[in-house]
């Protein structure tokens, strides 16, 4: 599958296409530090059987999208308290940026509006594309994202510590170790795979792509974005907000307050849920949102 370039940031972006174009398309934005194939395969076939155009890419950053190499990040310490003060850091690129670039990709491919679902940062991203570009947004799905609200609770320490910690080396086998601590410690306690089939999915994404130094320019953008429930409030794209019960690292209390600051928002919880899309759930899933994309489909 092809690198377009956006037309408005000038970022190019390497996405896949999946299904007949003339079905109505769903856009897939994947979250912190996480390449398209994050999405797994037997999701999007889900959609695509459901009747729809599945497109999912690589963010900037990360897979095989445009890297930002030479752009630094502040410090996460320093950031924080910078902007708890009134005075946040400049970032390299801001979750704005990252939505805007979604919208370019649309644009390069064509498509005027579209149902739009993203998970944890891409979640977030997917959120600005409706407070911004509302008109370009058929639907939003928001899976496992978050307001930004600074008084919901934390992240198990656990789940942070491994998702944020630094690679040993780059050598083969250490990193899929690595993404492999990682996919332990955030994922799912009702639906965890063999060490046998996560090794596998590990080592395919490890042999895409690995690029480490895009992960803290997303976190800096992340904690640039701050809290959005105030412009949430001004969302109109029909929203259905999923959310896994057992989550470590994005409570399940953050799918509940993104459901109530957008107006008119399902909320849809699943037990034994944690911070990952497990092969058991994809038709779960596949279902809650083909009917949330089907209902403004009728509607409009």
């Amino acid at each position: 599958m092809p690198a377009i370039t956006t037309p408005n940031t000038n970022i190019e972006l390497f996405y896949e296409d999946h299904g007949d174009p003339a079905h109505p398309p769903v856009l897939l934005v994947m979250g912190l530090g996480a390449q398209l194939t994050l999405w797994p395969d037997e999701f999007v076939e889900a959609l695509v059987a459901r009747g729809f155009r599945v497109i999912r890419f690589d963010n900037r950053d990360i897979g095989h999208s445009q890297k930002m190499a030479g752009e630094r990040p502040p410090k996460i310490v320093w950031q924080v308290l910078w902007k708890k003060i009134g005075f946040p850091p400049r970032v390299p690129y801001t979750l704005n940026d990252m939505a805007d670039d979604a919208v370019g990709l649309m644009d390069a491919l064509g498509i005027e509006a579209a149902h739009v679902v993203g998970a944890s940062m891409g979640g977030m991203i997917a959120q600005l594309m409706a407070v911004n570009h509302a008109e370009r947004l058929r639907s939003l799905t928001s899976i496992f994202s978050t307001t930004g609200n600074p008084k919901l609770p934390k992240a198990e320490k656990h789940a942070m510590e491994a998702l944020t910690a630094p690679l040993p080396s780059l050598e083969e086998e250490a990193v899929v170790a690595h993404g492999m601590r990682v996919q332990r410690a955030i994922g799912s306690p009702a639906y965890r795979p063999s060490d046998e089939k996560l090794r596998e999915r590990v080592l395919k994404t490890v042999r895409r792509s690995v690029y480490p130094d895009g992960l803290p320019r997303q976190l800096a953008a992340i904690i640039d974005d701050g809290d959005r429930r105030e412009r949430l409030a001004r969302v109109t794209a029909p929203t259905l907000v999923m959310h896994g019960e057992d989550d470590p690292l994005v409570k399940v209390e953050a799918g509940e307050d993104t459901a109530m600051a957008i107006p008119g928002a399902r909320l849809v919880t699943i037990p034994g849920w944690g911070h990952d899309l497990p092969v058991e759930l994809v038709d779960r899933l596949a279902d809650e949102i083909a009917a949330h994309a089907r209902a403004e489909m009728q509607s409009a």
